[in-house]
C-alpha cells in the first residue's frame, strides 16, 4: 500500500479536507491490489453426488467421504466430503457414522473459515476464503451454535473490509480528513468494528503519510508556517507515534539547510559584480523563512555590510605595492571572501583518501593573491636584495627534464635560474627549482619590503582560488579543458624531439612542452592565471594523510618542525588525474625540481 496526497485543487489547512476532484495524471495514494477487491460470493449449492442405495455402494461412498474428509477436501466438488455426506444422509438418515462424518466435516470447515479470518491481516484474499466457507455454513448448518458464531465473526470482517475499501477510495480521491466520508473516518470506523484490523491500521498510516507529504511540499516551497499546520493535522491521526515527530525534525533540518544555503548563496553573490543586490534578495527570502533572530540571517546581513564597506579594497581589484628597496611588488588580485566544499566528492573517480573527507570551508574576509606564479625575474630581485641562497644553489643540483629519455633526472649545476631542461630561464617564466623554505623566505622578504603580511597560501585557500566557484572534478568542469585554459598535458602537445604524453587530455593542446611564460593562458573566474596548471605550487600546510581534524577555518595546518609539505595544482607534466581540483601530494620541504614553483597571498 503506497501513500501520497493530491495537491491539485489545493487542500488548504484552514478548510478541512479537499472535495473530491479530478486528479489529472497523478498516481493514486493507495493502490488496491486485486485480492483486496473481494467480489461477492454466490450462494452455495450442494454439488449433486449420486449415491446408489445399495448397501455395497453406500459403504463405498462412506469410504470416499472419509477419505475426502481426511484430505481436507470439504465442499468444492461433488466428490468432496460435505456433498458426499449430505447425499449419504438422504439415503441413510439414521446412519450414525454418516452423521458423525458430516459433523466432523462441518467442524473442520469452521476451523478453516476461522483461520481464514485470522489470516486477513496478512493475506487480504483470505476474506474470500472465509466468505466461501460462510456460504457453505449458511446452506447446511444454520442452526449450529458454532456456525452462528462463525457467521457473526465473518460479518464483522466483511463490514470492516467494506469500511477499508471506502477509506482507500477516499484517500485516492484526496479526502483525507475532515468529515465522516474522509479516509481517516472510514479507517477508524473499520477499527471500531474490528479492533486491530491491519488494513485499517495501514490505511491510517497512509493517511498520515499523505498529510506529512503535504507538509513537506509546503516546506519545499518555503511555506514553513503551512508545513506546521499540515504536521499538526497529521499528529491527530495516530497520536503517540513517532512518525510526525520525525517529519518535524526533517523539516526543521531542511529549514536549517535552506536557511544555510540562502546564506551561502548570498555570500557567494558578494564576490560577483553587482552581487550585493542579489545577496540582499537572498537575505529577504532568508528573513521570511528563518526563525526570528536566526544566526544565518545575522551573518549574511553583516557580510553584505562588509561587502558594501570593503575597506580599501574590493573583490577583483588588482594592485601592486611599493617596496623599500625601490620598485613595486608583484601584482595582486583581491579574490572574494566566501565558502566552498573542499576535497573530493565521495563518487569522484581516481580520488584518494588523502583528499577526503570533504568539508565546508568559509573565509570571513577576502584575500589578495598574486595574479600569476612568482617569476624568475621577481625571485632574482629577492635574491639580489636579501642575499638569500636558495636550496638548489647551495646543493648544486636539481631535477630537470631529460629530452633524450623523456624522464625527470638529477643534474648538477641546476638552480632557480634554470629552466625545465637546465637552460638559463627568461625572467617571465615561473621560477622553479625552489624549495618550500625558499618560497616562504621570499614571502617574508616581501612583508619586510612592503610593511604588509605576505605568505604562502594555505591548502584550503589554494583549492578555493583554484576552484574559483566551481565544485566539479576539474576547475573548468568535467572532461578535457577548454581551449586556452592553461598549460596541461594534452594529446596535442609535442616535445622538441617529437615525444607525446602517454596519459593526457584527449583533443587538447596548449602549444608548450615545459612551463610557459606567466599569463600565457586565460585567467580563471577570480582573475588568476595558471592556478590549475603550468607549474605545481607549494602551500604552507604540513602533509596529513586526510582532512580529518583539519582546521575548519581554512587556515594552514602546520605541525612544528614538519619536513613534509603539501604541493597543490597541476603542472605542465602532470597527468589528468593530477589536474583535478582536489588533487594533493606530499613532498619533502627541501625538494627542488622542474615542476614546482609558488605564488604568494597577502592578508587584507
Amino acid at each position: 500500500m503506497g501513500a501520497g496526497c493530491s495537491r491539485e485543487g489545493g487542500q488548504q489547512p484552514e478548510g478541512g479536507a479537499a472535495a473530491t476532484g479530478e486528479r489529472g495524471d497523478e498516481a493514486p495514494i493507495v493502490t488496491v491490489a486485486p485480492e483486496q477487491e473481494v467480489a461477492p460470493v454466490p450462494e452455495w449449492n450442494v454439488p449433486e453426488a449420486p449415491v446408489d442405495g445399495a448397501e455395497a455402494d453406500l459403504e463405498e461412498t462412506k469410504a470416499a467421504a472419509a477419505e475426502a474428509l481426511e484430505s481436507g477436501e470439504l465442499f468444492r466438488e461433488a466428490d468432496d466430503a460435505i456433498p458426499l455426506y449430505l447425499a449419504l444422509r438422504e439415503e441413510a438418515p439414521a446412519d450414525r457414522e454418516v452423521q458423525e462424518g458430516l459433523d466432523r466435516s462441518l467442524s473442520l470447515l469452521l476451523e478453516q473459515g476461522t483461520r481464514a479470518i485470522e489470516r486477513m491481516d496478512l493475506e487480504p484474499a483470505a476474506l474470500r476464503d472465509a466468505q466461501e466457507v460462510g456460504a457453505v455454513v449458511r446452506a447446511v448448518a444454520t442452526d449450529d451454535r458454532e456456525a452462528a458464531a462463525f457467521l457473526e465473526r465473518l460479518e464483522v470482517a466483511e463490514r470492516a473490509s467494506a469500511e477499508n475499501r471506502r477509506g482507500e477510495q477516499a484517500l485516492n480521491a484526496g479526502r483525507i480528513d475532515g468529515g465522516e466520508n474522509s479516509a481517516i473516518a472510514r479507517f477508524r470506523a473499520a477499527l471500531g468494528i474490528r479492533p486491530g484490523d491491519a488494513r485499517a491500521t495501514q490505511g491510517l498510516a497512509a493517511a498520515e503519510s499523505a498529510l506529512i507529504r503535504e507538509a513537506e511540499e509546503r516546506a519545499a516551497n518555503d511555506d514553513y508556517a503551512g508545513a506546521v499546520e499540515w504536521l499538526d493535522r497529521a499528529a491527530q491521526v495516530r497520536p503517540g507515534m513517532e512518525t510526525v515527530d520525525d517529519a518535524r525534525l526533517r523539516i526543521q533540518r531542511q529549514r536549517g539547510a535552506r536557511v544555510g544555503a540562502l546564506r551561502d548563496l548570498g555570500i557567494a553573490a558578494l564576490g560577483r559584480e553587482h552581487g550585493i543586490d542579489t545577496a540582499r534578495e537572498h537575505l529577504a527570502t532568508l528573513l521570511r523563512i528563518a526563525p526570528a533572530g536566526d544566526a544565518a540571517a545575522v551573518q549574511l546581513r553583516e557580510r553584505i555590510e562588509l561587502a558594501t564597506h570593503y575597506g580599501l579594497f574590493r573583490p577583483g581589484q588588482a594592485f601592486t605595492e611599493a617596496m623599500a628597496s625601490g620598485g613595486r611588488g608583484p601584482e595582486m588580485v583581491v579574490i572574494p571572501h566566501g565558502a566552498f566544499r573542499m576535497g573530493a566528492a565521495p563518487d569522484e573517480q581516481e580520488a584518494t583518501d588523502a583528499e577526503r573527507p570533504t568539508r565546508n570551508i568559509r573565509f570571513d574576509r577576502g584575500l589578495a593573491v598574486s595574479r600569476h606564479e612568482v617569476t624568475v625575474g621577481e625571485f632574482r630581485r629577492f635574491v639580489s636584495s636579501s642575499g638569500h641562497v636558495p636550496r638548489s644553489t647551495r646543493r648544486g643540483h636539481s631535477i630537470v627534464y631529460d629530452e633524450r629519455s623523456g624522464n625527470l633526472v638529477r643534474r648538477s649545476g641546476m638552480d632557480w635560474q634554470s629552466d625545465y631542461v637546465g637552460n638559463p630561464a627568461p625572467d617571465d617564466m615561473p621560477v622553479i627549482h625552489v624549495s618550500a623554505q625558499d618560497a616562504a623566505a621570499y614571502a617574508e622578504w616581501l612583508s619586510s619590503q612592503t610593511g604588509h603580511h605576505y605568505r604562502l597560501p594555505s591548502e584550503a585557500e589554494f583549492e578555493y582560488m583554484l576552484r574559483a566557484g566551481s565544485q566539479s572534478t576539474y576547475p573548468w568542469g568535467d572532461g578535457a579543458p577548454p581551449e586556452g585554459a592553461g598549460n596541461f598535458t594534452g594529446s596535442g602537445d609535442v616535445s622538441p624531439s617529437g615525444r607525446r604524453w602517454r596519459n593526457a587530455f584527449e583533443d587538447y593542446g596548449d602549444g608548450a612542452w615545459g612551463p610557459a611564460p606567466v599569463e600565457s593562458y586565460s585567467a580563471n573566474a577570480f582573475g588568476l592565471h595558471d592556478v590549475a596548471g603550468n607549474v605545481s605550487e607549494w602551500v604552507s600546510d604540513c602533509w596529513h594523510d586526510s582532512y580529518r581534524r583539519a582546521p575548519a577555518d581554512g587556515k594552514a595546518w602546520i605541525n612544528p618542525g614538519c619536513r613534509t609539505k603539501v604541493v597543490r595544482g597541476g603542472s605542465w607534466a602532470s597527468s589528468p588525474q593530477q589536474t583535478r581540483s582536489a588533487w594533493r601530494i606530499a613532498s619533502e620541504s627541501d625538494t627542488t625540481n622542474a615542476r614546482i614553483g609558488f605564488r604568494v597571498v597577502r592578508d587584507i
